[in-house]
């Protein structure tokens, strides 16, 4: 008979009395955090189906840590997680897929009419593609900041930069991807 964690077990009815807040902030944290760490994930690994399964991994063993053990910092610990799961299927593959146009332009959203989603997907794939050809620590604190939302002490914590390194990061890789789509608007 397979042991399963009770507080991670989709087809228990719910938690004994004294497990009920660790259900509830479990729930909580996946609301609030799958989304983000599936694009963080997917950046990394370049595919959504070993992303979800780096994504479900992370998860997994939060079910497994102790509530306290985390204590306040339950975001950079599972993109501390995602990231080192992330780079472990990397190194085991020895290689590293990019998220190319095609697959960049799924990712628009549905709404609007068609010239303007039009002008949308090609915007994206320009800002993306300018954000690539910056530095890998600049790429990487970017996405953090703008497709997790994770805060500058948040990215500090996991990447091991300074808060001001990032700030400087982050603001010199901005704004050169701004000025360089302004001058291939011109």
């Amino acid at each position: 008979m397979k042991h399963t964690n009770h507080r991670c077990d989709p087809t228990r009815e719910g938690p004994p009395p004294s497990r009920q807040s660790d259900h509830a902030w479990l729930a909580e944290v996946f609301r609030e955090n799958e989304i983000p760490l599936m694009g963080y994930a997917t950046h990394l690994l370049g595919d959504p189906d070993r992303a979800s399964d780096v994504v479900q991994d992370t998860f997994v063993r939060l079910c497994n840590q102790s509530r306290e053990q985390i204590g306040d910092k339950v975001r950079q610990w599972l993109f501390r997680v995602c990231r080192n799961r992330a780079l472990d299927v990397i190194k085991k593959e020895s290689r590293m897929k990019t998220l190319g146009d095609q697959k960049a332009s799924l990712q628009i959203s549905r709404d609007g009419d068609p010239s303007s989603k039009a002008e949308l997907a090609e915007r994206h794939a320009s800002a993306l593609g300018l954000l690539s050809k910056l530095p890998a620590k600049q790429q990487e604190v970017i996405r953090l900041k703008i497709h997790a939302g994770l805060s500058y002490r948040e990215i500090s914590d996991l990447t091991g930069l300074s808060v001001g390194n990032i700030g400087f990061l982050l603001s010199t890789g901005l704004k050169l991807v701004r000025t360089r789509m302004a001058t291939s608007d011109s």
